[in-house]
């Protein structure tokens, strides 16, 4: 067993060091909005925002970009950002949007000003939205629309239902004519930076410490929690992405996750502060935009690259017989060359890791299996990567537990996946894969500045490297607490600062950090035998005909499983089978027991009590829109039990 490692801030590696050297650097910019009068002055005819679905499309570059950030920051200071009495940090400001090149010059736009934004898409529950307004003490007001003011308004012109501070005023980023005869002052977008084009911005003096903005969380348990992110937090991430994978001016990216959360927020800052060229997509347009925009670095959750895997076994699914076959032998081949080839560099989880001969048999292995990896790259591979334009450079999956298979499938293309870790909290990076250094399976290496440690979640005593239990960061990037709520603050992050995460993992002997599960989702069966869900779902996904699923069983004999199911897949199968789909059917509900039954068994680490014995087949899928997934399209298992609980009930009696 390794010895613990003493926690200390992981430092620059020597490739990490170099990349650098090709980044800007942005070691003494205090603010964020101090970025953009740098990107104006290095990038000043590079594009900076693509909106080619917006009516009409939208190309702005970094000239124009701060020309705009300007004029709304100076037409708010016009406005007048009010304050709270005895309020040490700056006034809020609620942006209640969604992604567009005015969300980002409204988000700088309020940060410039002297604000800070409490954020949250406009399509949210209207209680949730009130909740943020007052809890934030906002006492400005950006919304998408007239629509979204208001569904927040309990009358058409009356004030804001619960609000802690009188509203002073309200922004539209649309471009609606505003009726007359409001009692608030409210202006359009265009209104907005005619009045800050005709005076002049007052500049604002921002520290690393200051508060830049507040996140909510998801609150799959009671009311959400305001994370309070400091400019000092963004800037890190800012300085710390470059080292590992370092953009080029003019680099298209693709956005489609929600600019407000803090994932793509702070990525988007990043590829900003270097240059490059974004373009906002939407899943409708998404695999067209791929193709058309061929970017060169995208950031995506684990549902999203699902769905591209999902479309690749569908066209797969779709060939001849002869070509199926061929296929499936290649990729098959190409998991076992990539495999063989981990282990011969000594870039395996295995346990215990692989000794000398076992790394030269994998070397010779490798050698073997190379020409078929090759004849799979000629006549497969390429093809899939000209799916996603060509070019890419990076993808980089985080927001979720990504599934093996996914994770192989990527490598086996060629696709250069890197995989990330964090949470709201940390801003969000605190750990990715290197491009030099990618260990399938992991989470990666923490980037610079960054400390680790696993704790017995119950002494919280430190455990040694290779054991399992409690993921504690420490770092620049932590928030500086849940805004206005000192007792959740203090059970988040300890005396010495250590922040915890909630979330179970180890330390390598290399220092890469293996998740396994979040501490408050482990399963405890009647037995005693802790059980951790996202291994088991991420196996049976694997299966064509699952489309989602949910492991359940707390407290019972067995585990249980909530399955929607993959209905194109399933009338392909029963069109074979000569039978129509009837999910009760013995021979449908045969087929999900069978596909269950290898999945979970193959997967690695297997234990008896990972069986799945009692499942039921539900036709709604878990969306964002019946309230069943976060943002970032993770299951929230609590609002699913509410809604099925019944049904579980049901299957283990």
């Amino acid at each position: 067993m390794n010895s613990a490692r003493p926690p200390q801030a992981w430092q620059l590696t020597a490739n990490e060091r170099q990349n650098l050297q090709t980044t800007i650097d942005y070691s003494s910019v205090q603010s964020v909005p101090e970025i953009w009068s740098i990107t104006a002055r290095k990038f000043p005819q590079i594009i900076a925002l693509d909106d080619p679905h917006a009516q009409p499309p939208v190309r702005i570059d970094y000239t124009q970009l701060l020309e705009k950030i300007q004029q709304f920051a100076a037409g708010l200071q016009v406005l007048g950002i009010p304050s709270t009495p005895d309020d040490s940090d700056p006034p809020r400001i609620a942006l209640f949007a969604d992604n567009s090149p005015r969300w980002l010059i409204a988000d700088q736009g309020i940060m410039m000003a002297g604000g800070a934004d409490a954020v949250r898409s406009s399509g949210a529950d209207r209680e949730e939205l009130l909740y943020i307004l007052s809890q934030s003490g906002s006492t400005g007001l950006v919304v998408e629309n007239w629509a979204t003011l208001q569904k927040l308004r309990s009358t058409a012109q009356s004030e804001f239902p619960f609000a802690e501070q009188p509203v002073a005023w309200v922004v539209l980023l649309s471009d609606e004519t505003v009726p007359e005869g409001n009692s608030l002052k409210i202006l359009n977008y265009t209104q907005l930076l005619e009045l800050g084009a005709n005076a002049a911005l007052q500049p604002v003096q921002h520290q690393r410490d200051t508060l830049a903005t507040l996140i909510y969380t998801s609150g799959t348990t009671g009311k959400p929690k305001g994370v309070m992110l400091t400019h000092g937090n963004l800037l890190h991430q800012i300085c710390a992405y470059g080292s590992v994978f370092p953009p080029e001016p003019g680099d298209r990216v693709l956005s489609i996750l929600p600019s407000w959360h803090v994932y793509e927020r702070s990525f988007e800052y990043f590829i900003f502060a270097h240059g490059c060229t974004m373009t906002y997509t939407n899943l409708r347009h998404f695999k067209t935009d791929l193709k058309e925009i061929r970017p060169q670095l995208m950031v995506g959750v684990p549902r999203l690259w699902e769905s591209i895997y999902e479309g690749v076994q569908k066209q797969f699914r779709s060939q001849p017989a002869n070509k199926q076959k061929l296929v499936n032998f290649l990729v098959g081949a190409s998991r076992s060359y990539l495999e063989a080839r981990r282990v011969s560099q000594g870039m395996s989880l295995s346990e215990p890791p692989p000794s000398g001969g076992e790394r030269l048999g994998a070397t010779v292995k490798k050698l073997a299996l190379l020409p078929l990896h090759l004849l799979g790259e000629k006549l497969v591979y390429h093809k899939v990567r000209s799916a996603t334009g060509g070019r890419i450079k990076f993808l980089i999956s985080g927001g979720g537990s990504l599934a093996k298979h996914i994770d192989d499938f990527f490598a086996i293309v060629g696709a250069n996946l890197l995989v990330g870790y964090g949470l709201t909290e940390t801003a969000p990076v605190l750990t990715v894969r290197r491009n030099w250094y990618n260990l399938q399976g992991s989470a990666g290496k923490p980037i610079d500045g960054t400390a680790l440690k696993i704790v017995d979640p119950e002494t919280r005593k430190p455990l040694p490297l290779g054991e399992r239990g409690l993921v504690l960061a420490k770092g620049p990037q932590i928030m500086r607490g849940y805004y206005r709520n000192p007792e959740a603050t203090q059970k988040a992050i300890d005396a010495e600062g250590w922040f915890d995460t909630g979330d179970l993992g180890l330390l390598t002997g290399n220092y890469d950090l293996v998740l396994t599960g979040r501490a408050k989702d482990t399963i405890v069966l009647s037995n005693g035998e802790n059980i951790e869900p996202q291994p088991i779902e991420d196996a049976c996904v694997r299966s064509p005909y699952i489309d989602q699923i949910m492991v359940v069983g707390q407290d019972q004999k067995q585990l249980g499983a909530l399955i929607v199911p993959n209905l194109e897949a399933l009338e392909v199968w029963a069109t074979q089978q000569g039978i129509p789909v009837d999910l009760d059917s013995a021979a449908v509900q045969n087929l999900f027991r069978q596909e269950l039954a290898r999945e979970v068994k193959n997967r690695p680490g297997y234990r008896a009590d990972d069986r799945i014995g009692v499942f039921r087949l539900i036709e709604e899928p878990f969306s964002i829109e019946n309230g069943m997934m976060t943002q970032t399209l993770k299951i929230k298992r609590p609002v699913v039990m509410e809604r099925y609980g019944a049904i579980v009930a049901g299957m283990f009696e």
